[in-house]
C-alpha cells in the first residue's frame, strides 16, 4: 500500500537533536541541552492553580472548537491594550499552540500550487507545513550583516502572480532579529495594494533586548490589518509550552474557515489549558521582567564566550532565546576523528564528542551556522560554552 504524497515528511532536526540527547541522558551520559525551544522557568503558580481549579469544578469537557468566550475576549482585550489593534471575538480562534494556529491558518488560505514567501533563516515547520499542503515555498535568504531581515527591494522581486502568502517571523527563530516599526512598515507600504495575505508570527513578541519594542505589521494600517493573519500564544511568555494554547487573530473570513477546521480535526484545544489561559492573560505580566533580565545576562555571556572560541563568530540576537553563530570556518576540518562538512556534521560532533545539543543550521534552511537555545541554567551554559571551546581546539 502506498502513502498519500503528504506524508513524504521531512522529520523536524530540533526535535530529532533534543530527542537524541534525551536518550543519551536516559543512559547516563552527562549532556547539556541547547536545543530546546522553551523558557527554562516554571509555569507560574496562578496559571497553575486556575488548572487545578477548573478540573475541581469539572471544566473537563468539551468547548467550542474555535474556544471558550472567556478566553477569546481576554485575547481580544490584550490585542487591543497591548499591541494596538482592534478586532471583535469573531475575529479570533483559540488553537492547541501557535504551531497549529500557523498550520491551520496556512491550511486555509493555501491551495496547490500557491507560493508562499519565507525568508531563510526560518523555523522549521514552516516549510514542511507548506509542502504538506501541497503549496510551492519561495525562500527569500537574508544575511547576517543586514541583520537576517528582508527589505521591500528583496520582497519585491520574490513576489509573483502565484504568491499567496507572506510568512513573517518577529521576533525570529533561529537568529533572534526583531524588525523595527520602520522596517515593517517599509514592507507593509509594499503590500497595501498588493493582493496576498500576511501571516505574522508573534510568538516571541515578549522576549526582547534592550529596549527594543515589538510591533506587529497589522497595526500599520486597516488595508494591511485586512490582509493579516497574527499568530501568538502563551508557550514562551508564560513557559507554557505543554498546556498547547496558541490563538489566531485576523478576517473573519480566515478565523471562521480555521474554526470549521479545527471543528473537523483537532477539535477544542484542551479545555483545562484554556482556563488557565484565561488566569495567564489576566496577569500583569511583571515576572516577565525578571525573566526577560536573565535571558538577557546569559544571552551576553553565551555571545562573549562564542566570539572567543575558536572558529566560530556570532552576532548579538535583539530578541528570542537563541543565539544563531557562524561556523562556517569548522567545515572542511577535522577535530579529534571528525571530519565536519557541514552544519549536521558539526551538531553530531559536538553531540557525540562534546556532550552539547545543538541544532544544525540546515534546519533552518541555512548552513554555515547552528542554533543554541539559552533558555538554559547559566550553570549549563559556563559548563556548554568550555565543553565547545575543548570540542573546537585543534
Amino acid at each position: 500500500m502506498k502513502l498519500a504524497e503528504r506524508s513524504n515528511i521531512s522529520p523536524s532536526l530540533t526535535l530529532a537533536m533534543n530527542t537524541k540527547a534525551k536518550e543519551m541522558k536516559r543512559r547516563g551520559i552527562d549532556v547539556i541541552s541547547f536545543a530546546a525551544g522553551e523558557p527554562d522557568f516554571p509555569t507560574p503558580d496562578h496559571v497553575k492553580e486556575a488548572a487545578k481549579k477548573a478540573i475541581d469544578e469539572n471544566k473537563t469537557y468539551y468547548t467550542p472548537a474555535s474556544g471558550i468566550p472567556e478566553l477569546k475576549e481576554l485575547v481580544v482585550k490584550k490585542l487591543k491594550e497591548e499591541n494596538g489593534l482592534e478586532y471583535s471575538i469573531d475575529q479570533v480562534v483559540i488553537n492547541s499552540g501557535a504551531k497549529h494556529s500557523a498550520f491551520n491558518a496556512l491550511a486555509v488560505t493555501v491551495d496547490e500550487g500557491d507560493e508562499v514567501i519565507i525568508p531563510a533563516p526560518y523555523w522549521v515547520s514552516y516549510s514542511e507545513m507548506v509542502n504538506i499542503l501541497g503549496g510551492k515555498c519561495v525562500f527569500i535568504e537574508t544575511r547576517e550583516d543586514k541583520g537576517f531581515k528582508i527589505t521591500p527591494a528583496d520582497l519585491e522581486k520574490a513576489i509573483t502572480e502565484k504568491t499567496k502568502v507572506l510568512l513573517l517571523n518577529s521576533p525570529n527563530n533561529p537568529t533572534g532579529a526583531v524588525y523595527s516599526k520602520e522596517e515593517l512598515y517599509h514592507i507593509a507600504e509594499l503590500l497595501e495594494d498588493i493582493d496576498i495575505f500576511i501571516l505574522s508570527d508573534e510568538i516571541y513578541e515578549k522576549i526582547v533586548y534592550d529596549g527594543r519594542e515589538h510591533v506587529s505589521i497589522a497595526t500599520y494600517s486597516e488595508k494591511i490589518k485586512e490582509k493579516t493573519i497574527v499568530v501568538n500564544g502563551l508557550s514562551k511568555a508564560f513557559s507554557m509550552t505543554g498546556w498547547r494554547i496558541g490563538y489566531t487573530a485576523g478576517p473573519k473570513e480566515v478565523i471562521s474557515a480555521i474554526g470549521k477546521l479545527q471543528g473537523h480535526s483537532s477539535g477544542n484545544p484542551p479545555s483545562i489549558s484554556q482556563w488557565a489561559g484565561v488566569a495567564a492573560l489576566k496577569s500583569d505580566c511583571s515576572f516577565l521582567n525578571e525573566w526577560v533580565s536573565e535571558f538577557s545576562r546569559r544571552r551576553d555571556y553565551i555571545v562573549e564566550n562564542l566570539n572567543s572560541t575558536p572558529f566560530i563568530s556570532c552576532s548579538k540576537p535583539e530578541g528570542a532565546f537563541y543565539v544563531f553563530p557562524n561556523v562556517s570556518e569548522t567545515f572542511g576540518k577535522e577535530f579529534n576523528g571528525y571530519k565536519i562538512n557541514d552544519s549536521v556534521d558539526l551538531a553530531n560532533y559536538l553531540l557525540e564528542y562534546g556532550k552539547i545539543a545543538t541544532v544544525p543550521g540546515k534546519a533552518f534552511g541555512v548552513d554555515g551556522y547552528i542554533r543554541i537555545s539559552f533558555a538554559t541554567s547559566m550553570e549549563n551554559i559556563e559548563k556548554g560554552m568550555q565543553r565547545l571551546k575543548d570540542a573546537l581546539t585543534i
